[in-house]
């Protein structure tokens, strides 16, 4: 199975974000070939959830997972984290005050 270089996969994810009226942004630019994808989701009210791609070793299926969530600053610390010792990651913002991300979505969530 051929897999999306992860630039193709952010515009493609960004597109259909727009598509439904929330607002997206890149804050950290990755690898355009195989750079890990982390999406940030903020709510606006001070709360904010990190979302990173994970294995299910037990199917191998693969699922969207949080790696922080809770106060904005937490997450963002948490996030800083990762890009300290990932200078491929790629990072998006999504805002949207009902919560929406689409991480679920077919196309997106597998």
């Amino acid at each position: 199975m051929t897999r999306l270089t992860a630039d193709l996969w952010v515009a493609a994810y960004l597109t259909r974000l727009r598509l439904s009226d929330i607002p997206a942004f890149i804050t950290q630019k990755g690898d355009a070939t195989a750079g890990a994808v982390l999406v940030k989701l903020n709510t606006l009210d001070g709360r904010a959830v990190a979302y990173q791609r994970s294995f299910d070793l037990m199917t191998g299926d693969r699922c969207w997972v949080a790696l922080a969530k809770g106060d904005e600053r937490d997450v963002d610390a948490a996030l800083e984290r990762q890009k300290s010792f990932d200078p491929d990651l790629w990072v998006i913002e999504v805002e949207d005050r009902a919560g929406r991300h689409l991480l679920d979505e077919p196309g997106l969530a597998d």
